[in-house]
């Protein structure tokens, strides 16, 4: 039996805000058992139950000077224990929720944010491609397929032949055809 085991609880907080290691140890050694056991209880799991109690401990000892002498130690490593644990159960519901999540996802097949992607690089390769059109020959494309106009239509409004229309789109879409094949190459 050691000196220090005969100290109380209050001396042993004393001793150990000093950095008294030899009082870490016999307050290590006084509750270690019933800590794992309380621990144990709660967790129902050995491993982590050890890993509750030698993580309090570490911070025991690296926070020792810094002990608040006011709070009884068997409290203070009873609620440290408890707050340790709830933590971990907090982090295994919230870890519960995103694989639940996941599995949402999954089940649904929603892979939105690669086909977001996706789909803003089209775009933009689709807008490089309006890029090298020549001035007259965008307007006729424009016209064509975004304001939806027939040949006639854009070629009354821009004072051309349809035929001139009609070679101006296609030839826009062979450039477009290009640029985007050459992004579906990349994919």
């Amino acid at each position: 039996m050691t000196a220090y085991s005969k100290h109380s609880d209050y001396e042993l907080a004393s001793l150990l805000k000093e950095g008294n290691h030899t009082a870490f140890t016999e307050i290590y050694h006084r509750y270690k058992g019933v800590l794992y056991i309380h621990a144990l209880k709660l967790l129902k799991d050995e491993d982590e139950a050890q890993d509750v109690i030698h993580e309090l401990y570490t911070s025991l000892w690296n926070k020792s000077k810094d002990f608040n002498l006011d709070i009884p130690l068997r409290a203070y490593l009873y609620r440290a224990v408890k707050n340790r644990i709830f933590d971990i159960f907090a982090h295994q519901k919230i870890r519960a929720g995103y694989i639940e999540k996941l599995a949402e996802v999954i089940d649904r097949g929603e892979w939105v944010t690669d086909e977001k992607i996706r789909e803003k690089e089209l775009i933009a390769a689709i807008e490089a491609g309006l890029d090298l059109l020549p001035p007259k020959m965008r307007e006729v494309f424009e016209m064509s397929r975004f304001a939806n106009l027939s040949h006639k239509e854009i070629g009354r409004e821009l004072n051309i032949s349809d035929k001139t229309v009609k070679t101006q789109v296609h030839n826009a879409l062979q450039v477009l055809r290009l640029k985007i094949n050459s992004f579906l190459a990349i994919l």
